[in-house]
């Protein structure tokens, strides 16, 4: 794995920080369109439907990018890394020349949903619940702080089967289209500035053919797991991006900011808890990108650890790059003129989305460090 990027990442980075910092107006969808044309969004698709054919690694590095110029996508997170996986890994040919190329050019959005109101973290929780009607399935659930619901054009939402086997509930994946009779959608008032909207999701005997499972009925956890560490992977570079944004914000204005005839940067009570923000972000950064080689390298197992490790570091740097940026700039730091006061909800964000730290200093302490459950 390399630890200092290419030339061709060092190309990719420059080239979306321009694109990112000259793109006019705040219209997302169109900054999202104007993005696919490029390749950005679909980067990590399969060249065959339309993709880059690269992978997770230079899709995070993009994100990154998008969010340091001030401009993140968070349903970069969600379309292509997420859906854009699951069904390019599990999904059956009719599924990705349906889906695939339509999320690499832009033209298609798919959300997802996972997270439900009594289940919180523990995914086995899920009541979601998939039956067999003749070849159909009837699917019959509820989901919460599901994103971009309104613009996407379907939802990928986890759901349980029972298995024939041990009459257990398994996890599965199913597409639901956005005007399936039954899937309702309720708006969910957030306290937070941001271009995508949250939504409660209900699905009452909503009727899905035989074709909107994806992949294998008895893959289980494996199919869910493969959108999950993309997810981290992606959520780590948007922290990043968000604090790295922060950061140039606060010492821009440390090296003009003038009090008692000297910059405040120049003082160490600013210039070390900018440096040492720098640095924090600096270290989550490698730590993603290790996490984004191994999965594309086909480490699974290895990318769960790294991707976990990712996001935690991440969402911590983020969080005190944002509150000293804001710090630094004092009373101006809660101005809407300088864009850092609506971060500071934002940033909170990736520490408790999409997996709180406590769970992944559980994830850590388990599977890393061997040690006992206490649940």
């Amino acid at each position: 794995m390399p630890v200092i990027e290419s030339e061709e990442h060092k190309a990719l980075r420059e080239a979306v920080a321009t694109f990112a910092k000259n793109h006019p107006g705040a219209d997302n969808r169109l900054f999202w369109q104007d993005a696919a044309k490029l390749g950005y969004i679909g980067v990590n698709l399969p060249e065959a439907y339309g993709g880059g054919g690269a992978g997770i690694t230079e899709l995070s590095l993009i994100l990154e990018e998008m969010g340091a110029a001030g401009n993140p996508l968070l349903m970069m997170i969600v379309s292509p890394a997420i859906c854009g996986t699951v069904i390019s890994r599990f999904g059956t040919e009719t599924q990705k020349r349906a889906w695939l190329p339509a999320l690499a050019d832009g033209s298609r959005m798919m959300a997802f949903g996972i997270t439900e109101p009594d289940a919180g973290s523990n995914s086995h929780r899920i009541t979601t619940t998939a039956r067999r009607d003749g070849t159909d399935w009837i699917l019959t659930g509820r989901k919460v702080f599901v994103s971009g619901v309104d613009i996407a054009d379907a939802t990928l939402v986890v759901g349980r089967t029972e298995d024939a086997r041990t009459g257990g509930l398994k996890p599965c994946l199913f597409i639901v289209p956005r005007d399936a009779p039954g899937f309702e959608r309720r708006r969910i008032d957030m306290e937070l500035d941001s271009a995508e909207k949250q939504f409660e999701l209900t699905l009452d005997d909503v009727r899905l053919p035989a074709d909107s499972l994806v992949g294998d009925e008895d893959a289980g956890l494996l199919q869910l797991f493969a959108g999950l560490n993309p997810e981290r992977v992606m959520t780590a570079a948007f922290a990043i991006g968000m604090g790295r944004f922060a950061l140039a914000r606060a010492v821009e204005y440390a090296r003009e900011r003038t009090v008692w005839k000297a910059p405040i940067g120049s003082h160490q009570a600013i210039a070390h808890p900018l440096a040492q923000a720098h640095i924090e972000l600096e270290l989550a950064r490698l730590m993603t990108q290790k996490a984004a080689h191994l999965y594309d390298a086909g480490d699974d197992v290895g990318a769960g650890e790294a991707a976990n490790m990712a996001k935690y570091a991440a969402g911590e740097a983020c969080v005190k790059a944002v509150d000293q940026a804001v710090h630094t700039l004092g009373g101006n730091g809660l101005t809407r003129e300088f864009g850092l006061a609506r971060l500071i909800t934002a940033a909170r964000v990736s520490r408790i989305a999409p997996v709180s730290r406590e769970m992944i200093l559980n994830y850590v302490s388990h599977q890393t460090l061997g040690l006992p459950k206490s649940y």
